[in-house]
């Protein structure tokens, strides 16, 4: 990830447009971002002490949005509300990873704990606001051009529309997203402040 964000630098630096950023670092994020799955399996198994169910929605989440949004439809691959996820992302991960490498080393300098747990604050928001966004610019081109969607009749008997499956993505963000965002925060006042997060039987 922090091949990415210098790479993104780098490129804003000498074109000084966001136009075009996309493309230049879209291999390095597909890499990335993909075999970030391996992220559910060391939930799996226990080298990462973080719920899977939590890990498992953040990792599809985003690989859904590399693929099957930001990859598959072109045009709006220039739109702001990309460089937003990707920023917020990158931001995201270069500091995760860097909690967990100093952890396993037993050497976490503080700031680097304060870092992981106060930079999602506003991170986070502003991860799920560009990647909401991009997913509505994407739509118009979705419902004009039918992709991955099947039609009647056809020998299956199966129909399926992207255009709503998009739709339906973006109104499941209302019910996920307060729910991992106020995970963290009860993590942030486990870590940071000591407090016995109590979790009430349903």
């Amino acid at each position: 990830w922090l091949v990415l964000a210098i790479a993104m630098v780098r490129f804003y630096v000498e074109k000084g447009t966001h136009r075009g950023l996309y493309k230049s670092v879209q291999k390095t994020l597909k890499f990335f971002q993909t075999f970030a799955s391996l992220e559910i399996v060391h939930c799996l198994i226990g080298i990462v002490p973080t719920s899977v169910l939590v890990t498992g929605v953040q990792v599809s989440s985003r690989i859904f949005m590399v693929w099957l949004v930001t990859h598959s439809i072109k045009p709006i691959q220039n739109e702001e509300s990309v460089v937003l996820f990707l920023v917020a992302w990158t931001v995201t991960e270069i500091t995760r990873y860097s909690f967990y490498t100093f952890n396993l080393l037993n050497h976490l300098p503080y700031f680097i704990k304060w870092a992981r747990y106060n930079f999602f604050i506003i991170l986070y928001p502003v991860g799920v606001a560009g990647e909401l966004l991009t997913i509505y610019a994407a739509l118009p081109y979705v419902k004009k051009s039918g992709m991955f969607s099947i039609r009647l009749p056809n020998k299956y008997n199966v129909s399926f529309d992207y255009y709503y499956f998009l739709l339906i993505t973006m109104v499941s963000y209302i019910p996920l997203f307060p729910q991992l965002y106020f995970h963290m925060l009860r993590q942030r006042r486990k870590v940071l402040h000591g407090e016995v997060i109590v979790e009430k039987d349903d």
